[in-house]
C-alpha cells in the first residue's frame, strides 16, 4: 500500500500510517490531512510540528497522555489538555496528529 505524492511513492501501513518518517513532507501532511477531514490551521501545524520535533528527540510517538503533558509544558495549559487537543483532531489527538505528522502509530493506540 502505497500513496503517491508529487511523483513520489510513499509506503503505509494498513492504517495509512507512512512506514518511512524520512518521507515524509508538508504536500503528504496535506493529503493526510484531507483524507481525515482536518482543515489545517496553523494551530493544527503547531501540534504536528511539535510531534515531529519530539519524535526527533525521543525516536517514539507519543500516546496521548504524554502528548497532552508535553504540550502543558511547551505551550500552557490553554493548548495542553484534551479538550483542545480533541478539537484539533476529534477522531484521537495522538493517533490522528501523528499520522498527519509521518510519525508511527503512538503505543498505546488502538
Amino acid at each position: 500500500m502505497a500513496y503517491e505524492i508529487n511523483g513520489q511513492t510513499i509506503e503505509h501501513d494498513e492504517e495509512g500510517f507512512i512506514t518511512d518518517v524520512s518521507q515524509w513532507t508538508k504536500e503528504l501532511a496535506d493529503y493526510l490531512a484531507e483524507k481525515e477531514t482536518i482543515n489545517m490551521t496553523p494551530e493544527h501545524w503547531e501540534v504536528v510540528n511539535f510531534l515531529r520535533g519530539y519524535y526527533n528527540e525521543y525516536q517514539i510517538a507519543p500516546a496521548i497522555r504524554v502528548l497532552v503533558k508535553q504540550m502543558k509544558v511547551a505551550f500552557g495549559p490553554e493548548k495542553g489538555n484534551n479538550k483542545y487537543l480533541y478539537e484539533l483532531f476529534p477522531y484521537g489527538p495522538a493517533k490522528q496528529a501523528c499520522k498527519i505528522a509521518g510519525l508511527p502509530k503512538p503505543t498505546g493506540c488502538i
